[in-house]
């Protein structure tokens, strides 16, 4: 007799990909452990996107929980669009919440995991089940640097995240001082799904010759001097930005059939903005990472620390990536700061917790 499969409503925030991503590593880690959960993404993701990342079958229904921040790429933001989108979003919020408790009670969900849209607590609670969360920071925390015309939405979202029954926190994080129960979990994330040399091999990449990543979210960058390349003429570099330039020693990744995890074993250097997905896979990776800060996102610091204290790294400033001979690349990575070594059972830890739920 079939035994019916036990569906898990989760919620990933609507900003980019890296909440897409490094929630799926947690539920891959759940349905290792029990093949028989139904992971429901609740999220405008594209669905090739959770293809490359989710694991066995999936249902995906194609809804956006919150805002984040509207961004014309990786490294920047537009806060009168944000404002604008969230008064928007604020006033079909009710409208949402309980066509999603609706589904929720219709489809016997008994848990809702987030990461980490503040209205996922309202559904849960409309629809009479606890909601857990994941993520290093709220978006509270973001929006309260943004202004005043910000702060009626900062009130209201840490309303909506005081609902939240258990939150893991992770790595890099903000306080979270909403968030009436907390636990400190370690480094979640992807790690390659195949050997290095499979992944050269298929990629018709040279070994002997030094590669470098260059990664800037689902977002990607605009004005990428692609131009420094030219300084390196030994060198491959990897891009899933689609609109490069054909250059001989550039190679342009499809992202339907490769992850940027997939080739970080393979990098002298992964060169990135500062965001925990791509931060977490390096780090799990044991890559060196140029982080090219941004400002406009209060989690940046935050995660710059994270690098330096636990990564082979270089931290760069906008004009050192946009403007420099990008000589970085030749020098060796400073190494990571902190004496002691970063917990990397994240994926583990939350989901053991959420098949002890499930399994009661």
């Amino acid at each position: 007799m079939a035994v019916k499969p036990v569906p898990l409503y989760v919620a990933a925030t609507a900003h980019g990909f890296g909440h897409v991503t490094r929630l799926a590593a947690v539920v891959n880690a759940l349905r290792r452990r029990d093949p028989n959960v139904l992971p429901i993404w609740v999220t405008p993701a594209p669905r090739w996107l959770l293809e490359r990342y989710v694991e066995g079958p999936f249902l995906h229904r194609q809804r956006a929980l919150d805002v984040g921040v509207v961004q014309p790429d990786g490294l920047q933001a537009d806060l009168p669009a944000t404002l604008a989108a969230l008064k928007t979003f604020k006033a079909g919020a009710e409208a949402l919440i309980q066509e999603e408790a609706e589904f929720i009670r219709a489809q016997g969900i008994p848990l809702v995991l987030a990461d980490v849209p503040p209205l996922a607590a309202a559904i849960a609670q409309a629809a009479g089940i606890p909601c857990w969360m994941a993520s290093n920071f709220g978006w509270d925390f973001i929006y309260q640097e943004y202004g005043p015309q910000f702060q009626p939405f900062v009130v209201w979202i840490r309303e909506l995240y005081g609902r939240c029954q258990r939150l893991f926190r992770l790595p890099f994080a903000e306080p979270m001082g909403a968030f009436p129960c907390q636990e400190a979990v370690g480094l979640t994330g992807s790690d390659p799904r195949y050997l290095a040399e499979e992944v050269a091999q298929r990629l018709g990449l040279e070994r002997e010759r030094p590669t470098v990543l260059l990664t800037f979210g689902g977002l990607g960058l605009q004005g990428l001097p692609y131009g420094r390349l030219e300084d390196f003429p030994d060198w491959q570099f990897l891009t899933f930005d689609q609109q490069a330039p054909a250059l001989p020693n550039l190679r342009v990744l499809d992202g339907q059939v490769w992850r940027p995890v997939d080739v970080m074993p393979l990098c002298r250097w992964v060169v990135s903005k500062p965001g925990y997905g791509t931060l977490a896979e390096a780090l799990r990776c044991g890559t060196p990472m140029a982080c090219v800060n941004r400002f406009g996102f209060a989690e940046s610091p935050l995660l710059v620390e994270g690098l330096r204290r636990y990564g082979w790294h270089r931290i760069l400033s906008a004009e050192e990536f946009f403007e420099g001979s990008w000589d970085f690349l030749r020098d060796p990575p400073h190494p990571p700061q902190a004496p002691e070594e970063l917990d990397r059972g994240g994926n583990e830890a939350i989901a053991g917790a959420i098949a002890a739920f499930l399994g009661q």
